[in-house]
């Protein structure tokens, strides 16, 4: 808990680090929904309550894709922690998925 705004501290410093992440999606595509399903399973499964995930359709909001350079959906953008990364796909091999961001393998986070 941060004292001076008595919000949630998601600076992750000195606890397990808080996630951001964007995820560009096409409306109701297939690999959109397999995105949209795996991204919130491993939400759930490994980062209750330390992530925060805003899903962009690009079907709505193209411009919102432009600035962040998206041209093939689904993307992820893991905004935080640091480094951000991208992720290109709909996620399906979800070992890498996780491998990439710290929660499984040598060094996870979990």
């Amino acid at each position: 808990m941060n004292s001076k705004t008595g919000k949630p501290d998601k600076s992750g410093a000195g606890k397990k680090p808080f996630y951001r992440f964007r995820l560009f999606v096409a409306g109701d595509e297939l690999n959109s929904l397999k995105a949209r399903a795996v991204l919130a399973r491993l939400c759930d499964t490994y980062l209750k309550d330390r992530c925060e995930m805003q899903i962009v359709d690009v079907f709505e909001d193209y411009q919102a894709a432009i600035a962040h350079g998206v041209i093939v959906v689904p993307t992820l953008i893991v905004e935080a922690p640091p480094p951000a990364k991208t992720i290109v796909g709909s996620l399906d091999d979800e070992e890498k998925v996780l491998a990439l961001l710290g929660l499984a393998g040598k060094g996870a986070r979990p």
